[in-house]
């Protein structure tokens, strides 16, 4: 941890700003010590998945060699971000195999995520997709305060239409649902449920 404190550099970046994940040739890998980042693949312009505090992201450049990289990072709100070059990362790895190992699960669980998205575009319907997204964004993100989970409201209706592959309508149509059916609350800040919803 001393090692890696020593080389890796330091930004605070403003809330609504794009982090270039690859710039010219040099690739980095991205520390997230504050804030949230939505992850947008910029061929189609739609999120791939959202990060918050305590994980990496840019992690590709590990496993990827080529420069057509197709992903950029937009902060949700204020962050403090911490990167390394990607081949100085590689070299960190060879030389601990405890952040190896890290780097993989983290790599692994990413994956694990795309396979359930994908089980639940075979499997679910559009309604069960929203429903499922909402309540494990606000079990990831949120903090419980006495029978209730409350998570900042920082993705859009057009950012969880393209995460559930459904359109901003729908979407619009199963939250106004959820929040009648008191499953759900939330404004244009937070977003929550009674903690008894997870059971």
């Amino acid at each position: 941890m001393i090692q890696m404190c020593e080389i890796l550099e330091m930004e605070n970046i403003d809330k609504g700003t794009t982090i270039q994940l690859l710039e010219g040739t040099q690739k980095n890998i991205f520390f997230l010590k504050k804030g949230t980042v939505k992850i947008v693949d910029t061929a189609t312009g739609s999120v791939k998945h959202i990060v918050k505090k305590g994980n990496i992201f840019g992690e590709l450049a590990l496993f990827d060699t080529t420069s057509n990289r197709t992903e950029e990072a937009i902060t949700l709100e204020d962050c403090i971000v911490c990167y390394i070059e990607a081949d100085k990362m590689v070299s960190m790895m060879q030389k601990h195999p405890s952040l190896k190992n890290k780097i993989f699960k983290i790599y692994g669980t990413r994956i694990h995520r795309l396979e359930r998205k994908l089980q639940q575009l075979l499997y679910k319907d559009s309604t069960a997709r929203i429903k499922d997204f909402i309540q494990d964004y606000i079990l990831e993100f949120g903090e419980t305060h006495e029978n209730t989970i409350v998570a900042r409201n920082l993705v859009s209706h057009k950012d969880i239409a393209h995460l559930t592959n459904t359109c901003r309508q729908t979407v619009s149509n199963v939250l106004s649902i959820m929040r009648k059916e008191g499953v759900i609350n939330y404004n244009t800040q937070f977003i929550s449920m009674p903690s008894t919803a997870q059971q």
